[in-house]
């Protein structure tokens, strides 16, 4: 661990004090599951209230309630904030368990796993730690490229010089989720405890195709979408005219917002992932991507010939190319090289040819951006893409 960030978490560690106390024994957890009383039907379990410690604790059993071989208790306080979630196994064995970790004035600054006896800690996860500044970005020209996504995780050394900073040093971007200044790496929705991460993993290919450039981050906003408003107009005002958005939903009405803003926004090109549906989004529409807007770039995943991934998602009026994305190399949040694939590293591969391009050709606007990807495209897909596909997005072949 960098000596810079050992010292960081020593110094929070001086202002922690754990959210669950000593009463969260193994035993305790058991006679939880054991006890009987008022319970409240939620899908897949129950939610008991325990008024004396102000909790609500939720139980949920797999593969149903009455004959259950998993069960998930998860303990929250009246204000429903984490505790703690420990997940067991018939009889009454601890399989998991994962602590919310809280500093005196009740904001969250970790995730703790522990061990069967919950006393041992055997992992911890920052949650949303500042910014450091023991780095410059790679280069101090005008940003050109920024990623819309989870976050970024900004604390690991590979990543940092690839970050944008404003003239004052500090991260240029926001989390229009958090609605503050660290767009760290982070998507609690499915599971709070243990938060899903994938912006770092899709800024790593940008990094990687577009090593020359300094990359604007955003936190995407999940909780209220007419942020996107905000979200643009900020990336507008930096210089940013590449933005990589690897996401998507099949609900339009969480994309309306967006559209108006990109629409206002033509000095940007939006490269837009074709989702991991396995279906034709012409018939069946995934969003953004199958929005119709003049500076929306929809990039899809092929294998190295050209063919359509297993769920990469087609469509001749939506999906603009193919590239090669079954297998990329990645750098995870923990800032582990591996390797993984789909159409959120397609787009991010062409995110980085664009703004190469753009570099070499700076009084390109987005409409030459997107006739030079297309010319780049080989035809002879059929009627999965507009375009065809592009077999090497990292040549600069055409500048």
């Amino acid at each position: 661990m960098p000596l810079k960030l050992l010292l960081l978490l020593v110094g929070v560690a001086a202002l922690i004090q754990p959210c669950f106390a000593a009463a969260s024994t193994p035993e305790t957890i058991c006679r939880y599951l054991e006890s009987d009383g008022k319970r409240t039907k939620i899908p897949g379990g129950y939610l008991k209230k325990d008024e004396q410690k102000d909790q609500q604790i939720y139980f949920r059993f797999r593969p149903n309630i009455d004959n259950w071989s998993v069960a998930v208790v998860d303990i929250r306080d009246k204000e429903n904030k984490l505790q703690l979630m420990v997940r067991l196994q018939q009889p009454c064995k601890i399989t998991q368990a994962r602590q919310a970790v809280y500093d005196k004035a009740g904001k969250l600054l970790s995730l703790q796993t522990l061990g069967p006896d919950l006393v041992t800690v055997t992992a911890e996860d920052v949650v949303n730690p500042a910014v450091p500044d023991v780095y410059q970005a790679v280069e101090k020209k005008n940003p050109l490229l920024a990623i819309a996504d989870t976050g970024v995780n900004y604390l690991l050394p590979k990543i940092q010089p690839h970050i944008a900073r404003t003239a004052n040093g500090n991260l240029l971007g926001y989390d229009f989720w958090d609605m503050d200044e660290r767009p760290f790496d982070s998507d609690p929705r499915q599971n709070p405890y243990y938060p899903f991460h994938h912006g770092t993993t899709v800024f790593s290919v940008l990094a990687a195709e577009a090593p020359g450039e300094a990359i604007a981050v955003y936190r995407f906003p999940a909780i209220n979408m007419c942020r996107y408003k905000e979200l643009i107009n900020h990336a507008v005002n930096a210089g940013v005219r590449v933005m990589n958005i690897s996401m998507g939903s099949n609900n339009i009405d969480d994309w309306t917002c967006f559209a108006t803003a990109a629409q206002n926004s033509p000095s940007v090109l939006f490269v837009v992932s074709a989702g991991n549906n396995g279906r034709n989004i012409d018939e069946h529409p995934v969003y953004p991507a199958a929005l119709s807007l003049d500076n929306l770039f929809v990039v899809s995943s092929s294998d190295h010939f050209g063919r359509p991934g297993a769920a990469s998602n087609t469509g001749s009026q939506h999906v603009d190319i193919f590239v090669p994305a079954e297998q990329v190399s990645v750098t995870d949040h923990r800032g582990v090289r591996t390797t993984t694939g789909g159409t959120s590293y397609a787009a991010p591969r062409v995110a980085a040819l664009a703004v190469r391009y753009l570099r070499a050709n700076p009084d390109a606007d987005t409409q030459q951006i997107i006739s030079f990807l297309r010319k780049r495209a080989i035809s002879g897909q059929g009627n999965i893409s507009a375009f065809g596909w592009i077999p090497d997005p990292t040549d600069d072949f055409g500048f």
